[in-house]
Order: structure tokens, then sequence, then C-alpha cells
């Protein structure tokens, strides 16, 4: 027997322009172990779904996806904006931002010509020439390959994540305009564009949460869904100390960095699972069993 839900007991009719979509994985990647994607225990995003629905009556898939990304971005560009405001206020009041100082101390206190070395490599992977790459080569490598076949679901997620990581890094810079620590302190190579926030802590935990996404949702076991949450998440943590160690962030860059990050990721990853639920409850595939 199919399970049903009370507001699919008559389901609309199907537009012609969700009929056939590309982005529509199979039933199966609606579900992240035993988690329906597409169910909503909250009243806000029962709201969200019932807005959506609405809309997908009159907008193809992929402009109401475009639509919901766009209107994330901007929400969260003004949390951006606002991070710099509480920015300025702490800084003021030596809150947060008297963790500064003695956090560059500390990195200073431990440094040695081979970790400068191995800690330079890996901040690299985090530039704005090697992780859109990395990137780029996992989106494609998801897309060609599993069990889904050629899907274009993790070429247009990677991609939305990091223009929007990429336009948050640049909005907050130039919101601020904050000093990097002094050369004194840093690590060669130097850098010299505004500090706050770090663009390489907010690009390597955007980037590397929403290819974790990607993956759980093909990963059936439980433990190899923790492993890849845990590796996307070492990775973005040894990403944002591995630039106070150089000297190249204060800490309060990595932390508002973070905290933006994780802003735009739930934006996506939010996004994303509405186009699902839309997906489904239009009729284009069946409720499971």
């Amino acid at each position: 027997m199919t399970a049903t839900r009370d507001d699919d007991a008559n389901p609309p009719e199907v537009p012609a322009h969700w009929a056939d979509q590309a982005l529509a994985d199979p039933p199966e990647q609606d579900y992240v172990g035993t988690r329906d994607l597409t169910r909503w225990p909250t009243a806000a995003g029962r709201w969200a779904v019932q807005l959506s629905l609405r809309a997908a009556r009159r907008l193809a898939p992929d402009r109401l996806l475009a639509i919901t990304l766009i209107v994330g971005l901007a929400v969260t560009a003004v949390l951006t904006a606002l991070a710099a405001e509480v920015y300025d206020a702490v800084s003021e009041a030596e809150g947060v931002a008297g963790l500064d100082r003695p956090a560059l101390d500390a990195a200073i206190a431990i440094r040695t010509p081979t970790g400068n070395h191995l800690v330079t490599m890996f901040t690299d992977l985090g530039g704005p020439t090697v992780m859109p790459v990395l990137a780029a080569v996992a989106a494609l490598a998801l897309a060609l390959t599993g069990p889904t076949g050629r899907r274009w679901t993790p070429i247009v997620l990677v991609a939305a994540t990091g223009l929007g990581s990429l336009l948050l890094t640049t909005v907050g810079k130039a919101a601020v305009g904050r000093n990097r620590p002094p050369l004194a302190d840093a690590v060669a190579p130097f850098e010299t564009s505004p500090s706050f926030p770090s663009g390489h802590s907010l690009n390597a935990l955007a980037l590397a949460g929403i290819v974790a996404y990607l993956l759980i949702r093909r990963q059936h076991r439980a433990w190899a869904r923790a492993l890849t949450i845990a590796l996307a998440s070492t990775f973005a943590l040894l990403m944002g100390l591995s630039r106070v160690y150089l000297g190249l962030h204060w800490l309060t860059d990595v932390l508002v960095a973070w905290s933006l990050a994780l802003a735009w990721l739930t934006v996506v990853i939010t996004a994303h699972r509405l186009f699902l639920t839309v997906h489904r409850r239009r009729g284009s595939r069946p409720v499971p069993d």
C-alpha cells in the first residue's frame, strides 16, 4: 500500500514544465538515511512549501530554484552587513575581538619552518584558484557517476554555493575593510586584500558542506555518512585555523566566515529540499511505500 499525506489526497495537475526535470533525482535520493528530505515538521517549513507550491503553478522548476536561491542570497548578504556592524561593536568593546591578539600570539609560539611549509601548502587548497577547481571536479564526478547516472543537481548546487560564498566574501570585505595582521607577524607569501571575513574559511566550509550533502544523499550506511560529515568538517576547521596560524587573518575573521558559510549552506540545501518537495507533491513521483 502506498503511503499518502492529507495534502496529497487530491494532488494538483502536473504543469507541463514540471513533467521532465533534469534536477529531479530518483525517489531514493529524497532521503538521508531514514529521513525524508521532503517532510517538513515545522510550521515555517510547511509555510515555505505552500508558498513554493503556489509559485510552481506559474514558474518553470529551474526558475523557481533560481529565485529561491537569489532571495536566500539577498537575505544572507544582509546578514553579512549586519555581521559587519556586530563586529564593529565587539571590536570597540574588546569582546570577541579581544581574542584576536592572544590567538595570533599562540600561533606564532608554535610555528616551525616545517610546519609553516606544510600549513602553507594546505591553505593554498582553499584559495580562489584551487578550491573552485576541486569543487568543480567533485561536482562533475558526482554528476557522471553513481546510481543516478548523469544529473545536473551536483553542478547546479556546487556552482550556486561557490558563487554565493564569493559574493558574501566580497560584500563583507567591502563593508568592513579591516586590515590584516601586521606583516611582521605573518608567514609569506603575504596577502593585502581586506581581512574580514576570511574568504578561504568561508569558501572551504560552504563548498565542502555542499559536497558532503550531495554525497550523504547517496550513502546508505550511517558510518559512511558520519565519516563524510567528519571529513568535511575537519577540512573546513583546519582551513580556518591555518589562516590564523599563518598570521593571514584574525580569529574573528574566521569565526564570522564560518557563520556566514553555515547560513548560506542552509539556504542552498533548503532551496533544494523545497524543489524536491514541490516536484514530488506536484505528482511527478509517488510517495514511497
